[in-house]
């Protein structure tokens, strides 16, 4: 009944592997089906070669286990609620990617400094507030989630124009119109934090990319009448 989305989930969590984002069992993916209100995720604390599609666990978007051998991934709560919140998603990635943290520990927002970065974000990756005591000590995981969509909407923010967001002192959630894209954002997120974390080195007065530079990187790509890439042509 849910083939589909334990591939999807499956074949993402196996990108966050190939991609290097995710030490040891440190990453989760889901794929959200939402005409059934329910998506597939990795199961807790299995490591990426043990996998299979079969494992992948079936839960509703309030968290609730559908069907499933295994426990769902500890993060469960929290992509229940980004899926909840941003009705755009279709799957949600959490890693540890190290240059990544290093900017969440630091509580450092990831700037957007050149055109990598404007291909894949519309300004910077935005760092979220740390928890509080009672946050950490009453559904941590849940609360995690609504410290994003917080943020998210306290500013404003468009979570299809910027597809990943950091915890302070956690780590990096991302998001995409799909699994297989919100592994691929991961990825992406962790080249673009490394690439920041070196220039800052560099020259810590940097200043953001332009405007203008960055709504032509963005655009051409993600907006109404991008021309990157090859067009789908219909015979």
């Amino acid at each position: 009944m849910f083939e589909e989305i334990r591939k999807q989930a499956y074949e993402a969590n196996m990108l966050l592997s190939k991609y290097g984002v995710a030490p040891f069992t440190w990453g989760n993916a889901s794929a959200c089906d939402r005409e059934q209100w329910v998506f597939a995720i990795k199961p807790s604390g299995v490591p990426y070669d043990e996998l299979t599609p079969e494992k992948m666990v079936i839960v509703d978007f309030n968290g609730n286990k559908v069907e499933g051998e295994y426990s769902p991934s500890s993060d469960t709560p929290t992509h229940a609620l980004l899926f909840r919140a941003f009705p755009s998603i279709g799957g949600v990635v959490h890693t540890h990617s190290v240059n990544a943290v290093a900017f969440a520990q630091a509580g450092l927002p990831i700037p957007a400094l050149g055109t990598t970065h404007a291909d894949f974000c519309y300004g910077e990756v935005p760092c979220a507030r740390a928890l509080t005591e009672e946050e950490v000590n009453s559904a941590y995981e849940e609360n995690t989630g609504r410290v994003i969509v917080e943020h998210f909407r306290a500013n404003g923010l468009d979570a299809g124009a910027i597809p990943a967001v950091l915890v302070r002192s956690h780590g990096p959630f991302c998001w995409g119109k799909d699994a297989k894209t919100a592994a691929y954002n991961a990825a992406v997120l962790e080249i673009v934090a490394e690439m920041a974390l070196k220039t800052l080195r560099l020259n810590n007065e940097i200043s953001a990319i332009p405007s203008y530079l960055l709504d032509k990187h963005y655009l051409r790509k993600h907006g109404a009448n991008a021309y990157y890439g090859q067009r789908e042509h219909h015979d």
